[in-house]
């Protein structure tokens, strides 16, 4: 395609009346990408900049610069706001599980740590931010075990997942509160994530929603495991949220570095991918509410070294000069 950025239509304005257009974004493309995420997006969500260890780096430290600069922007465009991430096993400073002396706090402590930082955080944005990952990736990938191990598990026990949703239901009671994973389409760990969430609601938790991340590839996941989640998690009578969405040009088992750009089958598979998830993606529109990319353009993406070091991706609906590649237009209904 060779149209310029501002012949191509707004990709949020198209899907208004479907679901929300977000992208995450970070301090480096709030200026970068400016023109971009104002035309294109009606969400943001910060990349790092809400997790733990930014904004509480130390137990008497808050540091919500970065946060309140997010806002900021998007406040002034007009842009809604979903919030990333309150617990987590990752990006959580030490200190949180540790005493004075070093060793692990008690379950009290942990909880009260747990609470104090939720509701500074979520009642700071409280009624700016319409949904919070309350909690992040808690189920374990493998084995039987329904949850991975952490220091929030084996200090404050299993239930800790229920009580950050009623800490943050506390802080913000209008907010939406969503448990966020990876790997959500596969069928075992799929299994897992329903399991968890059918249990937060028989013990009333004040859950809303599951944040599907959709970190996909070419090839992987299979679009009827993906058709087959959004029923399992719709059937719980929750809202869908897809939160990290980008589509790598290499199956993750693909170890190629020598490419400069994507090639022609590439590009081809990238706009035959991204057609078919959102013609799903409008299909359960009754479901989904909110549609975020983990990123915007090609000029900025976590994958770009991940998982193999010094190896460009080129995940996105827009190139590295922010123009609209041929997937863009594949995308629209």
């Amino acid at each position: 395609m060779t149209e310029k950025p501002d012949e191509a239509p707004s990709l949020c304005r198209v899907y208004e009346d479907r679901f929300r257009i977000g992208a995450a974004v970070n301090p480096w493309t709030l200026a970068k990408q400016q023109a971009l995420l104002r035309r294109h997006f009606n969400s943001l969500t910060a990349e790092n900049e809400m997790k733990f260890e930014r904004i509480h780096p130390l137990e008497d430290r808050y540091d919500f610069t970065a946060a309140d600069a997010l806002m900021a922007f998007a406040e002034e465009g007009g842009m809604a706001v979903r919030g990333h991430t309150l617990v987590w096993h990752n990006q959580t400073p030490a200190w949180v599980f540790k005493g004075p002396d070093g060793e692990p706090v008690d379950r009290t402590t942990l909880l009260g740590r747990m609470r104090s930082h939720i509701h500074a955080v979520v009642g700071r944005y409280k009624g700016r931010i319409y949904a919070w990952d309350a909690v992040n990736e808690a189920v374990a990938d493998e084995g039987d075990d329904l949850l991975r191990e952490s220091p929030w598990r084996s200090i404050a026990g299993d239930d800790y997942i229920g009580k950050a949703f009623e800490y943050a239901h506390e802080a913000d009671p209008d907010c939406r509160l969503f448990y966020n994973d990876y790997n959500e389409s596969f069928p075992a760990k799929r299994e897992k994530i329903y399991r968890l969430v059918e249990e937060l609601k028989r013990d009333n938790v004040p859950i809303h929603g599951v944040g599907m991340q959709a970190h996909w590839n070419l090839f992987s996941p299979g679009l009827d495991d993906i058709r087959e989640a959004i029923e399992r998690y719709a059937s719980l009578g929750l809202e869908i949220h897809i939160t990290e969405l980008d589509m790598s040009v290499f199956a993750f088992e693909d170890r190629r570095t020598d490419l400069q750009r994507p090639t022609e089958e590439m590009q081809r598979l990238q706009e035959e991918r991204y057609a078919s998830v959102f013609a799903l993606f409008r299909e359960y529109a009754a479901y989904i509410k909110s549609v975020t990319f983990w990123g915007a353009a090609d000029d900025y993406t976590w994958l770009d070294g991940f998982p193999v070091k010094g190896r460009k991706n080129w995940p996105f609906l827009f190139d590295e000069l922010h123009r609209p590649k041929g997937a863009f237009w594949d995308v629209l209904p």
